[in-house]
């Protein structure tokens, strides 16, 4: 079959050899009426004639075919108009369509920003309670011992002023898709996690190139959900590449690179690579104790994880040198009523006890990976505690303190009185 422009192509030549063909029975029909006024004799006369009625038959044909032809022609020129007005028409289709999802994915920021909001006023329900719940004990507290002066922001603005270090902070919006990742993931929801990471890590190296530090943040977080999925391959090859990014961008010293390196020894830690994993969490403590000074929380952190890798490796000697090390810093910067130091406390003492018996902490009840990691308010990771957990631990200790004032007075009140 032919196409549309080979009919048209064969309809145009046809038209120019009717039109050629009507000019020459014209012009033979001029010549036989010249001849018919020259000539008359009537046998002539009457050939000549005939001849002229078969030429008029013949133009008339002619015309016909040349009116059909142009038919043709103008048919073809509005199906080709309205083909142009379909692809117009098409063109406005998708134009409806990307805007429309333009909107779906406005709806679904407003939505996201929406449930944040919420989020943020159950948690200021949540801290205002346990305010008035303090309030209302404050009386039984009147015998505690006062805790030295500490401006309650100082450790998040060691941390905020580390992070500028080199020029960098993590920007607050990959801080929000980081909560808003924690979130999904928390809530196993990770076919909406791991997409989300994805694209916004495509729109960061198109933006910014692959070797931008907020490339290696979002490398960070899509790796800590990879890790809570036990994708430990992939999570383990995006550690390494937002490490040599950080390396090469912020320099070898920053806390962003401590927090990166920290990520891969949990990592390591947590899939049983213990002698790969003790380097680079001692290269992190390292940095913690160059930027953030040695008395810092976040090094008392990093100490336990060290803890834990020596551990699972036998060296309880060293163990105990880091859980030591960290009680102290707990004990002076946070308070001796602090839950890391009951915590770190225990680790100690199962320690101590069971080093003979056990070649792991996890054996009996030991504690679990944790540390600082990526996000948070600078360096923090993907962490599934929050703040509830956080104000039910100081509700539960508030409680035993009241519990143990009220004993107290008690045994005051019925105990013989010794005066040695």
């Amino acid at each position: 079959m032919l196409s549309g422009d080979e009919i048209l192509c064969s309809t145009r030549q046809v038209i120019a050899g009717l039109e050629a063909l009507r000019g020459e029975n014209r012009s033979l029909l001029d010549n036989l009426q010249g001849a018919m006024e020259t000539q008359p004799a009537p046998d002539s006369g009457s050939l000549e004639q005939e001849k002229s009625s078969i030429i008029h038959q013949s133009l008339e044909r002619i015309e016909l075919g040349l009116g059909e032809a142009q038919v043709m022609m103008a048919l073809s020129a509005h199906l080709g108009s309205l083909e142009a007005e379909k692809q117009k028409l098409r063109a406005q289709v998708r134009r409806l369509c990307q805007e429309n999802q333009w909107l779906r994915d406005e709806l679904a920021v407003a939505q996201q920003k929406l449930q944040q909001r919420e989020q943020e006023v159950v948690t200021l329900e949540e801290q205002n309670r346990h305010l008035q719940f303090m309030a209302s004990i404050r009386k039984y507290d009147q015998d505690a011992p006062a805790q030295d002066d500490k401006d309650p922001s100082s450790s998040k603005d060691c941390a905020a002023a580390a992070a500028q270090q080199g020029g960098y902070e993590i920007p607050a919006r990959l801080r929000t898709l980081h909560n808003l990742v924690i979130q999904y993931a928390s809530q196993g929801r990770y076919e909406v996690a791991v997409p989300l990471c994805k694209q916004a890590l495509e729109d960061l190296e198109k933006s910014s190139g692959h070797t931008h530090p907020d490339v290696a943040t979002m490398l960070n977080i899509l790796a800590l959900v990879y890790r809570d999925q036990n994708k430990y391959k992939e999570a383990a090859n995006l550690l390494n590449d937002a490490l040599e990014i950080r390396e090469k961008t912020l320099g070898l010293d920053h806390p962003a690179v401590a927090a990166t390196l920290n990520n891969l020894a949990v990592l390591y830690g947590k899939r049983g690579k213990y002698k790969e994993a003790e380097p680079l969490c001692k290269r992190a403590l390292e940095i913690r104790e160059k930027v953030l000074g040695t008395e810092h929380p976040d090094v008392a952190k990093q100490l336990n994880n060290l803890a834990l890798l020596c551990q699972n490796q036998g060296k309880y000697q060293e163990v105990e040198q880091y859980y030591e090390r960290a009680l102290h810093i707990y004990q002076n910067r946070l308070g001796p009523d602090d839950a890391n130091v009951a915590k770190t406390k225990n680790n100690l003492i199962l320690t101590r006890a069971h080093e003979k018996d056990f070649g792991s902490v996890e054996g009996y009840g030991g504690p679990s990976w944790s540390g600082p990691e990526e996000g948070g308010s600078q360096q923090e990771g993907l962490r599934r505690s929050g703040s509830f957990t956080k104000l039910r631990e100081s509700i539960r200790r508030s409680s035993e303190m009241l519990v143990r004032k009220l004993k107290g007075v008690d045994t005051q009140e019925t105990a013989p009185r010794n005066p040695g």
